[in-house]
């Protein structure tokens, strides 16, 4: 009994919020050097095969993640909102993945341990978890950037090494 009770306290430490936020930080930074990667004019107007440009893409990350981490961390729930004005300047578009970023990280450690296994509905429509949501901010932002990765390479452009985070 007293094996499985220790092996079960091991599988809570398998990733702490720490970790998990550093993982995370590692796929937006790389993120964040895809978008450089593009020239402007692609940035906003390139397409494959009826996909939206990826400066749509990242606007969907940017209403999602630092608005995400804020709901999780405060309780108080808004509207998804996918739409930022850039002017069409990719530069636009960086500084507020960096505020996104600084967003992330001040609401992140207002988010308890315990807190992740709690049942929420982020942006008042999408049933899971904590942890699940966090899960799909990571996993929609990797989605998307290997899209940008396509797009990188039909212009001939080499995206940056995935595994550099």
């Amino acid at each position: 009994m007293e094996t499985t009770m220790k092996e079960n306290v091991k599988l809570h430490e398998v990733i702490t919020p720490t970790d998990l936020i550093n993982h995370w930080q590692g796929h937006r930074g790389l993120t964040r050097r895809t978008i450089e990667a593009f020239p402007d004019d692609a940035f906003f107007n390139h397409t494959i095969g009826g996909m939206r440009p990826f400066s749509e893409m990242v606007m969907e990350l940017l209403g999602i993640a630092g608005p995400g981490i804020k709901e999780i961390a405060t309780g108080i729930s808004a509207p998804l909102n996918e739409h930022f004005e850039h002017g069409n300047k990719k530069e636009k578009i960086l500084e507020l993945w960096d505020e996104a970023t600084n967003e992330i990280n001040t609401y992140w450690v207002q988010i308890k341990p315990e807190q992740f296994q709690k049942n929420i509905k982020i942006f008042g429509q999408y049933e899971g978890t904590v942890y699940s949501s966090i899960f799909y901010f990571i996993d929609n932002e990797i989605h998307h950037r290997a899209q940008g990765y396509v797009y990188l390479r039909s212009l001939g452009i080499e995206p940056p090494a995935f595994y550099e985070r």
